[in-house]
C-alpha cells in the first residue's frame, strides 16, 4: 500500500511550512490543502485580522509569511466558524495547491512494506 505525504515549503528559504500523509492529516478541497493544526509549523506564519467571508464556508482569516528579509501575505488561511456542512476544515490551516508566487507544494509517495517472517527452523 502506498501513500502520499503532502508538503507546502516557502520559496525563499526553502523551508516547510506544513507536511502530512494525505487522507490522514491534509486533504484536498476546492484547490487548497487544508491541514490539522499540528501538522503545520507556525513559526513564521501570522494570523492576521483581514478576512474573506466565503457564503458557504464561513468567514476565513488570511495568514502571512514573515521571514528575515521577506515577507509575503495571504500564503494560507483558517476558518475559526464555519457553516454547517463544513466542519471539516474547521481549525484547519488552508493552503493553496500547487506552485503559488511565495510557496509551492511537494509530493512524495511512502510505500508500507509488509516483511514476512518466516518461523520454520
Amino acid at each position: 500500500m502506498s501513500r502520499e505525504i503532502i508538503t507546502i515549503k516557502e520559496r525563499h528559504h526553502d523551508q516547510v511550512l506544513a507536511s502530512a500523509v494525505e487522507s490522514e492529516h491534509v486533504q484536498l478541497f476546492e484547490g487548497a490543502w487544508y491541514f490539522d493544526a499540528d501538522h503545520v509549523d507556525m513559526s513564521h506564519l501570522v494570523i492576521t485580522e483581514r478576512t474573506y467571508v466565503c457564503p458557504y464556508k464561513g468567514t476565513c482569516y488570511w495568514i502571512d509569511l514573515k521571514l528575515p528579509g521577506y515577507e509575503a501575505q495571504d500564503v494560507a488561511f483558517t476558518y475559526f466558524k464555519v457553516h454547517p456542512g463544513y466542519e471539516f476544515v474547521h481549525n484547519k490551516f488552508g493552503f493553496y495547491a500547487g506552485a503559488r508566487e511565495a510557496t509551492y507544494e511537494e509530493t512524495a509517495v511512502i510505500t508500507d512494506t509488509i516483511i514476512a517472517n518466516d518461523a520454520t527452523a
